[in-house]
């Protein structure tokens, strides 16, 4: 990505967030745990973003999209920083994370299992009888994955 200092205009925070569509919120967030570097100011202290500050957002939004950690994207940005990576660096990160997906996948169709089964068993009656609560009161919720769907 290219130097955001050296590429700065005058687009303002809220320019940022509208061209990305990002919180400005956000953007503050992401400046103070580093995904995004401080931005130049002018002369009466004014921030000033462009055009690869819009690119780095943009990069940060679509990864958090696709489900990268915080800490997944530090490391993917850390590699384009230094402007020497390889494909096969960024794949070997790309490979774990799809890893992670597909073990959530696992773990959310387990608790879908769990749930669809057991609001099966529920009649609907007016009566205090719930299978769903039963499970949830009894701690048979052991069938479902180690570490639930976090």
């Amino acid at each position: 990505m290219p130097d955001l200092h050296a590429t700065a205009s005058a687009l303002r925070r809220s320019d940022l967030a509208r061209r990305t569509g990002c919180n400005l919120e956000t953007i503050r967030y992401y400046e103070s745990v580093g995904l995004m570097p401080d931005p130049p100011r002018t002369a009466s202290g004014h921030r000033r973003y462009g055009p690869a500050h819009v690119e780095r957002l943009s990069f940060v939004m679509r990864a958090r999209d696709l489900g990268f950690t915080m800490e997944e994207i530090r490391g993917l940005l850390s590699l384009v920083d230094r402007g020497s990576h390889t494909c096969a660096e960024v794949a070997r990160m790309g490979r774990h994370h799809l890893e992670v997906v597909r073990a959530k996948i696992r773990d959310l169709q387990a608790i879908e299992a769990v749930l669809s089964g057991t609001i099966s068993r529920c009649t609907g009656a007016d009566t205090p009888d719930c299978p769903l609560l039963d499970v949830l009161n009894e701690g048979q919720a052991a069938e479902m994955p180690a570490g639930g769907a976090e």
